[in-house]
């Protein structure tokens, strides 16, 4: 399927996708008991060889697609809506497929449990900063019914990939100061014009945040050719 198809696909699925309530436990007798409802479902089935192959398949639901595609639209600039379009679909699906393949791969040496509770952290901060305040996060999360447990879950995931990046390809979690002091004379970050002491942590946030998101898309656009991918439509 290609890319612009694909990305149709993926933004019909998302947003035709109604969140249902649950009925109220109080019915009447005389009343026939409630259908059952959909509350969630399957919108993509993926394998490659390091998630297990065809043997082992992937997917991703539907809501959380949608509020990784939400996530998406907020860290974007030149989007002002709150809904998401088809470019944000297709990023966010390319980045959750990235990441849980590299959060699949062994990483050496093998990370601690409070080295990942660490790095999830470290990932909540930057997602905040990244989509610009924690009250815009909290409301994509209501918007697709997102848990904080599921937050949790997609934080683990980054910070697993993110161990496997810097011990595996290349050390991108702990800029040198040199690196940031030179990103900030570059001109290219949000700091422009502010001291360096005063937007050292901001400015290291913004920073790692860029170079995982570069290593992700490097990632992927190399084993693209080993990911396939299947949309699943309502039946």
């Amino acid at each position: 399927m290609g890319a612009r198809k694909r990305a149709a696909a993926l933004l019909w699925l998302c947003m035709t996708f109604a969140a249902v309530t649950t009925p109220s436990l109080a019915q009447p007798v005389a009343k026939p008991a409630p259908k059952a409802v959909m509350v969630d479902r399957v919108v993509v089935r993926w394998h490659s060889p390091e998630t297990g192959g065809e043997d082992r398949p992937q997917f991703i639901f539907a809501r959380e697609l949608a509020f990784e595609a939400r996530l998406e639209a907020l860290a974007d600039p030149d989007q002002e809506a709150a809904s998401f379009l088809d470019r944000h679909v297709r990023a966010a699906m390319d980045r959750h497929i990235a990441e849980t393949m590299l959060a699949s791969l062994t990483t050496d040496p093998s990370p601690r449990p409070e080295e990942i509770a660490a790095r999830a952290e470290a990932a909540r901060e930057a997602l905040i900063q990244r989509v610009r305040g924690k009250e815009r996060l909290l409301a994509a999360m209501r918007a697709e019914g997102f848990a904080s447990d599921e937050l949790d879950t997609f934080l683990r995931r980054q910070a697993r990939a993110s161990l496997y990046l810097d011990r595996m390809v290349t050390p991108m979690l702990e800029p040198s100061e040199y690196e940031l002091r030179a990103a900030l004379r570059s001109g290219s970050t949000p700091f422009k014009d502010q001291r360096f002491s005063d937007v050292l942590p901001l400015l290291k946030r913004w920073y790692v945040s860029q170079r995982l998101a570069q290593a992700l898309d490097t990632y992927f656009q190399n084993a693209r050719a080993r990911v396939v991918v299947s949309l699943l439509r309502a039946r």
